[in-house]
């Protein structure tokens, strides 16, 4: 089973754990490096509707550009959240696994969350 996409960074735990559990259920992801290859806004407009959630429910808090960019200000739009996180990839909560249609998508936070989307895709 194929053609699901995995946002991955190599350095995360939980990102190559995600990946790891999807091989092992016969899942080879379209690998996207997205800290090399950043989404486009439109790309994470999508993104955040298959996964259901907002851009601020996506952001990453802890890192540095966070801080810097003033992000935890609540007057900030959908749409000055997603330019950030276009604009800075490491704001992006991680791992994200997508399927393949694009329709739907989650987080893999735990890494488990992703048998939901694969059990999905095969019944």
């Amino acid at each position: 089973m194929s053609d699901f996409t995995l946002f991955h960074n190599p350095r995360c735990s939980k990102s190559r754990k995600t990946l790891q559990l999807l091989q092992d259920k016969g899942v080879h992801p379209l690998i996207r490096l997205y800290l090399d290859d950043p989404p486009t806004e439109k790309e994470l407009r999508h993104i955040l509707s298959a996964l259901g959630i907002s851009a601020r429910e996506l952001l990453r808090g802890g890192e540095d550009e966070y801080k810097a960019l003033g992000l935890k200000n609540a007057d900030l739009t959908e749409s000055e959240l997603i330019t950030a996180m276009s604009r800075h990839p490491r704001l992006i909560e991680r791992p994200i696994v997508i399927s393949p249609d694009g329709k739907k998508a989650v987080l893999g936070r735990p890494p488990e969350n992703a048998l939901t989307l694969i059990n999905c895709q095969s019944k």
